[in-house]
C-alpha cells in the first residue's frame, strides 16, 4: 500500500482483499471479545470540515478497540485552508500522532495533506470520493454473496463522490456496474473514462430507473443534495424523484436483491421507509462494516510504514 489511503484507484486488487481479509479477522475479534491492541499506544487524530456522526464514532471507536486513542478536530477547531492553510497542518498534526483521518470538502485538501503529513492520512471523505465507504460496502455484499463476480450492482441516484468511489472500485475488481441518474448529475468523467479504459468491468450509465434497476443484485441509493448543496435540495427532490428506491421500483429487481444506503437516509425521499426496514436491507450491517474496514485499512497503513 501507498503510506496514504485517499482513494480506491491507487490500491491493487491484492491489496483489496487483504483488506478484506484483515477486515473479517478484527470483526471475528470484535464478536467475540477478543482483545487485539494492534495498534497499540498509537492516536489517531480526526480532522473534520464536514460532520459526521458515523465517521467519528467509527473511526475514534475502532482505534480504541486496537488499543490506541483518538481525538477529535471539529472545523472550528482547526479551520483546515482557511484559518490555517493545510501544509501546515498536515505538518504540525504530524508531529503529535501516528495517523490522521479527514473529512473535507476539497479533494484537493486531503492530496495536500497527505503530500506534507510525516503519519498516513486516511480519506474519511471529500466532496470527490469516498473510498472508506465503498470498501464497507463491498465487503458487506461479500459477506452475504461470497463473490462479486458476476453481481449486478445498481446505484441509483446523484453522481456524487460514492457513484465515483464505485467507479473506482470498479477500475480495480471486475464487476458489472450500473449508474443510474439524470443525464445532469452524472459521476466525474475523467474517473468513468479512466474506469472504462482499465478494461476489467462492464460500466453503463442509464437514465431510465426501472431499466437501471432490471434483475440488479444489489441496488444502492444516496442522498440526493450531499452537505453543501442545501441550496439545491428542493430543485434536486423535484429531478430525483423519479429514482425514489420505493418496492416499486425494486420489484424490477432480482427478488433476493441487496438493498444499501450508505446514510444517513432521507426516509421518503431517495428511500423508503418500507425498503429500508425490508428484509432485503442490508443497511445497518454496511454501517457496522465501515468500522471494520477502516480499523483494517489503519492497521494496514502503520504496518506498511514500520516495513
Amino acid at each position: 500500500m501507498n503510506k496514504d489511503f485517499l482513494s480506491i484507484a491507487e490500491l491493487t486488487d491484492t491489496e483489496i482483499f487483504e483488506i478484506f481479509d484483515l477486515t473479517k479477522e478484527l470483526k471475528e475479534k470484535v464478536k467475540k471479545r477478543e482483545e487485539h491492541h494492534y495498534l497499540k499506544g498509537l492516536t489517531l487524530a480526526m480532522i473534520f470540515a464536514k460532520p459526521s456522526a458515523r465517521t467519528r464514532i467509527s473511526f475514534e471507536t475502532g482505534i480504541y478497540q486496537l488499543g490506541g486513542s483518538a481525538l477529535y478536530l471539529a472545523p472550528a477547531d482547526i479551520g483546515i485552508g482557511t484559518r490555517e492553510a493545510v501544509k501546515d497542518v498536515a505538518r504540525v498534526v504530524s508531529r503529535y500522532n501516528d495517523l490522521i483521518m479527514a473529512r473535507l470538502f476539497a479533494h484537493s485538501d486531503i492530496e495536500e495533506l497527505a503530500q506534507y503529513s510525516s503519519v498516513p492520512v486516511v480519506n474519511g471523505l471529500t466532496d470527490y470520493n469516498h473510498p472508506c465507504q465503498i470498501m464497507a460496502d463491498t465487503f458487506s455484499i461479500l459477506e452475504h454473496r461470497g463473490s462479486l463476480e458476476g453481481l449486478k450492482i445498481a446505484y441509483i441516484g446523484d453522481g456524487n463522490n460514492v457513484a465515483n468511489s464505485w467507479i473506482n472500485f470498479a477500475s480495480k475488481v471486475p464487476i458489472h456496474l450500473i449508474i443510474g441518474g439524470p443525464s445532469n448529475y452524472s459521476p466525474d468523467q475523467k474517473t468513468l473514462s479512466d474506469a472504462r479504459e482499465a478494461g476489467l468491468s462492464k460500466i453503463e450509465l442509464i437514465h431510465d430507473p426501472v431499466e437501471a434497476v432490471k434483475n440488479a443484485d444489489v441496488v444502492y441509493t444516496d442522498v440526493w443534495a450531499s452537505m453543501g448543496q442545501e441550496t439545491e435540495a428542493a430543485e434536486r427532490r423535484k429531478v430525483f424523484m423519479p429514482y425514489q428506491l420505493n418496492a416499486q421500483l425494486l420489484s424490477h429487481a432480482s427478488k433476493d436483491v441487496l438493498v444499501m444506503h450508505c446514510l444517513p437516509a432521507h426516509r421518503g425521499e431517495e428511500i423508503t421507509d418500507e425498503v429500508i426496514e425490508s428484509p432485503n436491507s442490508i443497511v445497518f450491517e454496511e454501517a457496522e462494516n465501515r468500522m471494520h474496514v477502516q480499523k483494517a485499512i489503519m492497521v494496514k497503513l502503520v504496518q506498511n510504514q514500520t516495513k
